[in-house]
């Protein structure tokens, strides 16, 4: 068969391969540098294994000396989303991923674009250089005689998928190719491997080590009818001309190593070292499964921005199911820049890491309780500005008022920092008290009667210009006159005397004024409310004017 006639009449507009070395040069890096890549698909969903990969490929290239980039792989249009790259760019800002270059990222260089559609005619030159060596060749078949191939693989209980005796199009004739791309039939390319899969072959992953790896022997696609490469082969090309030394991904994409592997061979480039990471787990009851899409909102990245969680604290808790001697590095040296962190491609896991959100949470707590007030504000209000009701954008409105709730919660005044804050979300919920009167609380352990009569009597006593002492003294007075102990020692030694201790009477009007059974110093919300909306909230309960 004459191959270079065959790629001419299939790719007739197709440029020659020579001259894309120097198109796309070797990059000016130190020895030792690395390029690595994230390379998502536009298809709405950013999920934590996305960040995951991201942070230890932001990590290895910069630590290094190296460049990290932003690859769009956009050939599948079927699943493209709309807003999907803008949605992928922010999730990673959001998250501080630091891209030197790639999609939509500011300055010119040699490797653009980043995004595979724009790069069709790099990849056709390829496919047409393979056709005219004889490794590649157009396959007509349809997906109706696709579909019974695999019916039949199954039923017959061999393995799925377009190869050796089963690649129907592999050894048609001269002819009878002619005959179809006469009558108009359309077809896509494919790969003509020259694997056996009873050969095994020993590959160094840069995280698992040496693994065993079964010689690809699949037809795979790697044009498709429309003219656009699949990931495949897009992958291979781009990794090479965009000068990747270092693939960090995913350990699901194991099962097509062997595919890549042969396609670097067959294109005659040197491959970039490929290291494949764990998969996040989940315990479900008593077995472990990986995070899903379907099952676990906490697996897509959006969750953590509607949630508001702390970026900060997510790549912390990320750092520390990268990297197993993070955790230790980071509790000596809680106050450095996480950049700071010796990350090690020798200190990834090479089997699956525990997701446990509850640990996220108490990471979360503490990152939130080291920042200043004003700093939670800011954070607060980036959250609220994009997620927030428009009750919650108006606490903003007064921030002298929002700092001193803030410095109250958060304990910036006292010896101990509060650790009440997890999420924006969770903060603008936890304060909302002060900004509109709570809800009537089913909290109250007393009756209706004694509650009333308890608020009633603090009322009758109460002034606003009361420093904290003399404030607790009425609330002590107010217990004694109502059959409560003003003394905790008093209720202790003989509980049976009194219908409650002055803590419960503590309760009663903090419920009162928060909705909550469990604030910060009641005296002090009381002082930031005001007298005006502490009595009001008190009458409210009460149930009458006073």
């Amino acid at each position: 068969m004459d191959y270079k006639k065959l790629a001419e009449r299939l790719l007739p507009d197709a440029l020659p391969i020579a001259g894309f070395e120097e198109k796309y040069p070797p990059r000016a890096i130190a020895n030792g540098a690395e390029v690595t890549r994230l390379a998502p698909s536009p298809t709405g969903f950013i999920h934590l294994g996305n960040l995951f990969v991201a942070i230890a490929n932001e990590r290895i290239a910069h630590l290094s000396g190296g460049v990290l980039y932003l690859r769009i792989e956009d050939t599948d249009l079927k699943r493209k989303v709309d807003g999907a790259v803008e949605a992928v760019k922010n999730a990673l800002r959001y998250f501080d991923i630091r891209f030197d270059e790639g999609a939509e990222i500011d300055g010119e260089n040699a490797y653009a674009p980043y995004y595979q559609r724009q790069r069709a005619e790099l990849y056709r030159a390829f496919v047409k250089d393979l056709i005219a060596r004889g490794r590649a060749y157009p396959c007509f078949c349809t997906e109706d005689a696709l579909t019974a191939l695999r019916d039949q693989q199954t039923a017959e209980k061999k393995i799925t998928g377009y190869y050796g005796e089963y690649a129907k199009c592999r050894n048609l004739s001269e002819e009878e190719i002619y005959r179809n791309l006469d009558a108009g039939m359309p077809y896509v390319i494919r790969l003509k491997s020259l694997g056996n899969p009873e050969n095994k072959m020993k590959f160094h992953d840069e995280i698992k080590g040496e693994i065993t790896v079964t010689e690809n022997d699949q037809d795979v696609v790697i044009l498709k009818s429309d003219g656009i490469p699949t990931y495949h082969f897009a992958h291979a090309i781009d990794d090479h001309f965009m000068r990747t030394t270092l693939v960090i991904r995913g350990e699901e994409w194991l099962a097509s190593l062997p595919i890549h592997l042969e396609l670097f061979e067959v294109l005659g480039f040197e491959r970039p070292r490929y290291g494949h990471n764990c998969s996040l787990m989940k315990q479900d009851g008593e077995t472990r499964r990986k995070l899903s899409k379907r099952k676990d909102p906490e697996l897509s990245l959006e969750f953590y921005r509607e949630q508001g969680y702390y970026a900060r604290a997510v790549k912390v808790y990320m750092l520390t199911l990268l990297n197993s001697n993070f955790e230790e590095w980071y509790l000596k040296n809680p106050e450095k820049p996480l950049e700071e962190f010796p990350f090690s491609v020798n200190k990834m896991g090479k089997s699956g890491a525990l997701f446990d959100l509850d640990k996220l949470n108490d990471i979360s707590k503490n990152e939130l309780a080291k920042l200043s007030a004003e700093e939670t504000c800011a954070f607060l209000k980036n959250w609220a500005q994009e997620y927030g009701s428009e009750t919650e954008k108006f606490y903003f409105s007064n921030e002298e008022y929002l700092l001193k709730v803030l410095n109250l919660c958060m304990g910036t005044a006292g010896k101990k920092r509060r650790k009440d804050f997890t999420t924006a979300k969770q903060a603008m919920e936890s304060i909302a008290y002060f900004f509109a009167a709570a809800k009537r609380s089913d909290e109250y352990r007393v009756d209706g009667a004694t509650k009333r009569a308890l608020l009633s009597a603090f009322l009758q006593t109460y002034s606003f210009d009361d420093d904290a002492q003399v404030w607790f003294a009425k609330v002590k007075e107010t217990a004694g006159a109502n059959g409560f102990a003003a003394e905790m020692k008093d209720y202790k030694a003989n509980p049976e005397a009194f219908k409650g201790s002055v803590a419960d009477v503590a309760e009663v009007l903090r419920i009162a004024v928060t909705g909550k059974a469990n604030t910060p110093d009641l005296w002090t919300i009381m002082q930031i409310l005001g007298e005006s909306e502490t009595r009001a909230r008190i009458m409210r309960e009460v149930g009458e004017s006073l």
